[in-house]
């Protein structure tokens, strides 16, 4: 399999900057419907990722973003085989990784993004060998 991650990854990614407030940044993922998403710098690079985990907590209004998000960002380039993130996903337990392109963030690349790999190679049952019509009938 010679998948690459710009293959499967969703590209059009909403972004946080590390100053926007809880408030913003929750009301991003709710009017997207999505569940995280990556803090960048001024250039584009990540510096974080936020997630509707980390804004259930019990916060200051005007919180910036940057006082909870998680600092720790996994990233995969978008011309790597999807294997790396796949194993980066599965090593770190995580569902998303950032894809990057020239150390911007390019895109997002989750598990279900990677289950498309498993739907398109569908698994196909054989039928079950069928019975001796010869009963009692052995080979010698």
């Amino acid at each position: 399999m010679n998948v690459k991650v710009h293959d499967l990854m969703t590209e059009s990614v909403i972004t946080a900057q590390p100053h926007m407030t809880v408030e913003h940044v929750r009301g991003l993922l709710e009017n997207n419907r999505i569940s995280s998403l990556p803090v960048v710098d001024s250039d584009g690079k990540p510096v974080g990722v936020v997630s509707a985990t980390d804004l259930a907590q019990d916060l200051k209004t005007g919180t910036p973003v940057n006082k909870l998000m998680t600092e720790k960002v996994y990233t995969v380039p978008k011309y790597e085989d999807v294997s790396i993130a796949a194993r980066v996903m599965r090593n770190r337990k995580i569902h998303h990784v950032i894809v990057t392109h020239e150390q911007a963030v390019a895109g997002v690349l989750s598990a279900f993004d990677l289950l498309k790999l498993v739907e398109d190679h569908r698994y196909v049952a054989k039928n079950p060998p069928t019975p001796s019509k010869r009963k009692g009938s052995r080979r010698n």
